[in-house]
């Protein structure tokens, strides 16, 4: 029966936007559609919460809280959250649809995978696992069907809808699991909790299926798969496929420790691990592993095909279980083992014993790799570590140390651990040498420029590139305004690291007013103008004084100030006479006779055409350019220093 015309939500319009096209899958909780949003003409997928969950505010809660969790993610590896609406009865979310197949095709296809394949296909898994516990949230249901291959080979982690905020408040009854039995943490199992390292052991779980072909932990019920990860451990995935180094082994075992102390502490430290083992594998282990017989174990037997195939309940399903922590049998009726199987076909009771041997010789040996006091691990916590609390801790168990040599780190802090070669999380044997790189700190990077901006736009600016703002001081400058940035130090566009010591800021103070009181009144207010200054002045008579000299400034000597600010300067008057028989004039304070009315002349070489055209003018002179190329006034005539009529002619000549 074609289930997607069966429907009833196939073909409607919800929230008047996202038109239903066909469904894809039923879970627990709710059915996922494909659909297309007509306001955006884009394909997108729709999670409707099933109707008889509607009315359970809790689930609700938890279900809306789906859509605030995964839009707060913004990684490659993980499936987008687009929207979440109601309509009528129905709630649900709009997320992005990724075509393509999930990790649980791939498995049924293939049976198992391949250590280096593997390794490749959980670490984007990581990934994604490793942006949400940074963000403060825990997955909840890491699985194959969670897992989105897209057609050209990208990874997603899909489903965030059992994930929560670890500070967020508890949604979830006391007692009560969710998430799906295969893959369950036994803190998961015994108490409902669930952290960050309880989605580590899920990877674990799902490392140990791609490697074999079927879960580690199977029976009749959800509840008898339960009281196995509560009671019993995980074995290395090498006890069923032959040619798995120890090192792959290592990372199943270790992230489904039960302790959960003992387990990689997140799934970025988790991914570190997988990174570095999977550098260190041979490039053909995949086809010698392939060409490989595999070791007679129930495993094999039913490679395990969770969520499809299986029946409610089927502890052999993919499907959600939810029911009371606890509430676990005393015993569970042992399952007829491929083992089981395998001695009812032979007969004799050699048979029997050469089983037996067989299984004794495994059995041991996985148990001496689990308890063998010749190996330990790289501490997690090395990385950011202080290095004389590094060496006395690796020493402590066994390890020799040797010190490289140092490298920047943007998440170790300057003068602690950088890294370590084995990896934190690594496998190590007794007096194995662990080389420890001390951090230099942060990555060196671009100090910003902030040359005129306010104080405060500086100190955000250099603030949101990582540097820290060390003293603000002051200095004059005739281009930058007062109260505006005029440098740091160090200088900007330097490349340094933000652990190296803070920036300083210098702050301009813009120009200094110079002591001009009795200076004549023409030179005076020429210096002022190649300022940029606007100069008034003002006459008063005070015949203790020369003639024509600055008797008061405003403002005072010292005062800064910034290009276009006023000056007003009190000019000494003077007292002028004229013989009309002669046309001769005289003026008190320059012994009578003739006088042209002279003005200093500036010295405008070196600078702009710009800047000297504005000096000369607002010294008293008109302005000729000549020459060709380039923007610097080579030569000048009159030339600077000297004096010349007031309104008359500077020639300045460019040049480059």
């Amino acid at each position: 029966m074609d289930t997607t015309v069966a429907d009833p939500l196939v073909g409607q319009v919800l929230d008047g936007r996202y038109r239903i096209e066909s469904r894809i899958a039923r879970g627990g909780m709710a059915t996922v559609y494909v659909a297309r949003d007509v306001r955006l003409d884009r394909v997108v997928a729709i999670k409707v919460m099933h109707a008889g969950l509607a009315s359970d505010e809790e689930f609700v809660a938890r279900f809306i809280g789906e859509a605030k969790a995964a839009a707060a993610l913004s990684h490659p590896n993980v499936v987008a959250m687009y929207d979440q609406r109601t309509d009528g009865e129905h709630a649900f979310l709009v997320m992005e649809y990724v075509p393509g197949r999930t990790l649980r095709d791939l498995l049924t296809e293939r049976g198992r995978i391949g250590p280096r394949e593997a390794l490749a296909l959980l670490q984007p898994v990581l990934a994604a696992l490793g942006a949400a516990h940074r963000a403060g949230m825990v997955h909840r249901d890491v699985k194959p069907e969670n897992v989105l291959i897209t057609e050209d080979g990208q990874v997603k982690v899909a489903d965030f809808g059992l994930a929560r905020a670890e500070t967020a408040s508890k949604m979830t009854k006391t007692g009560l699991i969710i998430g799906t039995v295969g893959y369950l943490a036994p803190e998961q199992v015994v108490s409902g909790h669930a952290d960050v390292r309880s989605d580590v052991y899920a990877a674990g779980i799902l490392l140990y299926e791609l490697l074999t072909g079927g879960l580690p932990h199977q029976a009749d019920s959800p509840l008898a798969v339960a009281y196995k990860h509560v009671n019993e451990v995980v074995p290395p995935p090498s006890q069923v496929v032959q040619g798995l180094p120890p090192q792959v082994d290592a990372l199943v075992t270790r992230a489904t420790s039960h302790a959960p102390d003992e387990r990689f502490q997140d799934a970025n430290a988790f991914l570190a691990a997988v990174a570095e083992v999977a550098g260190g594998l041979r490039p053909d282990i995949d086809q010698r592993i392939a060409d490989a017989r595999l070791r007679p174990t129930s495993v094999l037997e039913n490679p395990g095909d969770p969520g499809a195939g299986g029946e409610p309940g089927d502890a052999r399903g993919g499907r959600t279980a939810v029911y009371e922590a606890g509430a676990l049998p005393d015993e569970v009726p042992p399952r007829r083992t491929g083992v089981d199987r395998a001695i009812g076909v032979m007969t004799g009771r050699y048979a029997l014993i050469a089983v037996a041997a067989v299984a004794a010789v495994v059995l041991g040996w996985a148990v001496w790799w689990q308890t063998s006091g010749q190996y330990d691990h790289v501490p997690d916590r090395i990385v950011g570590m202080k290095l004389v609390d590094a060496k006395r801790d690796l020493r402590g168990k066994g390890l020799n140390i040797r010190v490289g040599e140092a490298a920047y780190s943007d998440r170790a802090p300057k003068g602690t651990v950088a890294a370590s070669n084995p990896a934190a999380g690594a496998r190590v044997s007794k007096g194995q040498t662990i080389t420890l790189t001390p951090s230099l700190g942060k990555t060196p990077r671009n100090v910003p420029d902030v040359a005129g901006a306010s104080l405060d736009d500086a100190r955000s600016k250099l603030k949101d590139a990582g540097f820290t703002v060390g003293d603000v001081r002051q200095a004059t400058s005739q281009t930058v305004a007062k109260d505006k940035v005029l440098r740091t130090d160090p200088a900007a566009g330097a490349k340094v690291s933000p652990d190296a010591g803070p920036v300083d800021i210098v702050v301009s103070t813009g120009m200094t007013m110079p002591d001009v009181v009795g200076r004549s009144a023409d030179e005076a207010v020429n210096t002022l103008r190649s300022m940029g200054l606007k100069v008034e002045t003002r006459k008063r008579k005070d015949k203790g004084k020369p003639a024509d000299t600055v008797l008061e400034q405003q403002p005072a000597q010292g005062t800064g100030l910034s290009r276009g600010d006023k000056v007003t300067l009190v000019v000494n008057k003077q007292d002028c006479w004229v013989n009309l028989g002669s046309w001769h004039f005289g003026c008190d304070g320059n012994g009578g006779g003739d006088q042209a009315d002279q003005l200093p002349v500036p010295d405008v070489t070196g600078r702009s055409v710009d800047d000297a055209t504005s000096a000369l003018e607002d010294a008293g002179f008109k302005v000729k350019v000549q020459g060709f190329g380039g923007d610097t006034v080579r030569a000048q005539w009159p030339a600077g220093g000297g004096q010349a009529g007031r309104g008359s002619t500077v020639t300045v000549v460019k040049g480059p």
